[in-house]
């Protein structure tokens, strides 16, 4: 299994990015090979509107299916639902912490969004 934490940079000791649609940059992690990549989100973080959604369709297509993030909005998460992706929100710490929480069974996924569009 692919997952994606989002992070403030690219790597288990960079702190988890609150934010899913302007998050700096997505971790992934395959659970099977324990191989960690980084992905850059810049594109988003300073986008007017939309961030959201294009973060969604980034993660999509890197074929993960779960996000671990501190908060999502109502867009970001159609498009990941939409993406068969589970999201898991209110992660904080490390990516690594963040990797070894989900891990251990001690993240439930949500069925809705957490914040409201545009939440900076």
């Amino acid at each position: 299994m692919k997952i994606a934490v989002t992070a403030q940079g690219p790597d288990r000791t960079s702190p988890v990015d609150p934010r899913f649609g302007r998050a700096k940059m997505f971790v992934v992690f395959d659970t099977q090979t324990n191989e960690l990549s980084a992905h850059d989100n810049s594109q988003n973080l300073n986008a007017a509107q939309g961030a959201g959604i294009q973060a969604g369709r980034t993660v999509v297509d890197l074929g993960v299916q779960a996000v671990l993030t501190g908060n999502v909005g109502p867009k970001a998460f159609a498009t990941l639902a939409a993406g068969g992706i589970a999201v898991y929100l209110g992660v904080s710490g490390t990516v690594g912490e963040a990797i070894e929480q989900f891990q251990s069974g001690g993240m439930s996924p949500t069925d809705k969004a957490s914040v409201e569009g545009h939440w900076m």
